[in-house]
């Protein structure tokens, strides 16, 4: 039997967070644990010990009241260490979305995003992987004009790393990725664990749009990243 993925929503619109509870309720996998309406009263929770069931995921809104989402990012993260983190908002600035990613968010979706994507990238990011949601990472690739060296970053990575990025480019997962080059999936574990720290980053999502800054990948996006 499968693990339940345990949720927190971090959201201050009741409107929202019915609908965020009513999609999770149809979910036998998916049980939301919490519902909170600020980043403060949600590392209250989290740090509070009689709070005993922590989430696997956390959904997160940007736009909250007193401490913005992106400011708390890094203080939930170190107060639930082995959750993953969604930022789920309408903001597709190019800063909220570079800040977010940086800060360690596994995912980053607009509010505009259907029912089944939630669904679905919460499952993703719950076993591993990251996820930008449809249109966020066009968003990113397309308006960063910013050009950074290239060469150095380029020869940092073997040629199978660099197949690899760029199969992670086209939305592979790593088990697709490990059918198409015919190895491991825990050798591609591997690989994607180096070219993290050769590119400095924390994920899928933060390797792609620095590869697609250095032009290390062609300026192509795809409609969805996620790995």
């Amino acid at each position: 039997m499968n693990k339940t993925i345990t949720v927190m929503l971090v959201e201050d619109h009741p409107e929202y967070r019915d609908v965020i509870d009513l999609a999770l309720s149809d979910e036998p996998d998916i049980e939301l644990i919490n519902q909170v309406g600020s980043s403060e009263r949600a590392l209250q929770v989290l740090r509070n010990p009689l709070f005993d069931t922590t989430p696997d995921v956390i959904l997160l809104d940007l736009n909250l009241p007193g401490r913005s989402g992106v400011e708390a990012l890094p203080s939930l993260r170190a107060s639930c260490a082995h959750a993953k983190i969604i930022v789920l908002t309408q903001s597709n600035n190019e800063a909220d979305v570079m800040r977010s990613i940086q800060a360690g968010a596994s995912g980053y979706l607009l509010k505009s995003s259907t029912v089944n994507q939630i669904v679905e990238a919460i499952r993703t990011v719950a076993e591993g992987g990251a996820l930008l949601g449809s249109g966020v990472a066009k968003y990113i690739l397309t308006s960063l004009q910013t050009r950074l060296p290239t060469e150095e970053l380029h020869d940092s990575l073997s040629q199978r790393e660099l197949e690899i990025l760029t199969l992670l480019g086209e939305g592979q997962q790593k088990k697709e990725i490990a059918t198409h080059l015919d190895i491991s999936i825990t050798t591609v574990a591997t690989y994607i664990r180096r070219i993290y720290e050769k590119l400095d980053v924390q994920n899928a999502p933060a390797a792609i749009a620095k590869a697609y800054r250095a032009g290390i990948l062609p300026h192509d996006p795809p409609h969805e990243i996620d790995a």
